[in-house]
């Protein structure tokens, strides 16, 4: 039996989807750090949500990015500092914090997104196209 091949009665750490998937988002980590200059992947996914939906709550930018509320206001906070995003009170709900993106931040997400997808390029370049396609497609029905 090869070390890949999937068997329900013996517990092998290398065919656990968990182990595999923290394997794989450790080399894509790794590979986009050499691809992206100055941010990090949470970085980037906040920049990229802002550039495509607007301003957003914090806690919104948590949810849509997939980041707990102590990460997300980590990464404000460190997109803040580098100029890249600003953040004011909702008109709405004063409770509220709005995060926009500010015109460097603009610049620096149209900067970043080919370094992005040349890391994405890089990341499932073991795969056939095909096969990438469905990698994707089926990683998205895990979430």
């Amino acid at each position: 039996m090869g070390e890949t091949e999937i068997t329900n009665d013996i517990y092998q750490l290398s065919t656990q989807v968990g182990f595999n998937l923290r394997r794989a988002n450790q080399r894509h980590v790794a590979i986009f750090a050499r691809h992206v200059d100055g941010l990090t992947p949470t970085q980037f996914a906040a920049l990229a949500r802002l550039f495509e939906q607007g301003p957003l709550s914090q806690n919104l930018l948590g949810r849509e990015t997939a980041m707990d509320s102590a990460t997300i206001k980590g990464v404000v906070e460190r997109l803040k500092a580098k100029g890249f995003v600003s953040s004011r009170p909702d008109m709405n709900d004063q409770r509220l914090r709005l995060v926009e993106l500010t015109d460097a931040g603009r610049a620096q997400f149209r900067r970043a997104e080919a370094q992005a997808l040349a890391a994405r390029a890089e990341t499932v370049a073991p795969l056939s196209d095909e096969e990438a396609a469905l990698f994707e497609h089926l990683l998205a029905k895990l979430v």
